[in-house]
């Protein structure tokens, strides 16, 4: 499993930390026991797991991200577009389209980052 993938409770939870970091480890376990309904233990567990993943780090009792939301998401849609479509954007957006037409407003923001690109 890539370190990029997480299931929806570990995408709520990466979600808290990087809406409130920098946050204490015991700030970070109130704020889940709140929102998650999580025990500090659980907390703890889940938070060690997503830094040996290299996406947080735990230093001295504060917690912060080494990937920012936006790119953690970025890379996680690259990973979609690599192990389903074999790398091919356009294959992703064909597969995309037939089954959710596109508005004209979503088009033209494709064909606005389309632009952008080229330069």
């Amino acid at each position: 499993m890539s370190e990029y993938k997480l299931g929806p409770v570990e995408t709520k939870f990466a979600e808290i930390i990087w809406n409130n970091e920098p946050v204490s480890s015991s700030q970070l376990a109130k704020i889940c026991l709140a929102e998650l309904e999580w025990k500090k233990s659980t907390t703890y567990t889940v938070l060690k797991r997503l830094c040996d993943r290299g996406i947080f780090v735990n230093n001295s009792g504060i917690v912060s991200s080494l990937i920012s939301e936006k790119d953690f998401y970025a890379l996680q849609s690259e990973e979609v577009v690599n192990d389903s479509f074999s790398g091919s954007l356009p294959a992703f957006v064909a597969a995309f389209s037939s089954r959710k037409k596109l508005s004209d407003e979503e088009i033209n923001q494709l064909q606005d980052m389309i632009n952008k690109m080229r330069g």
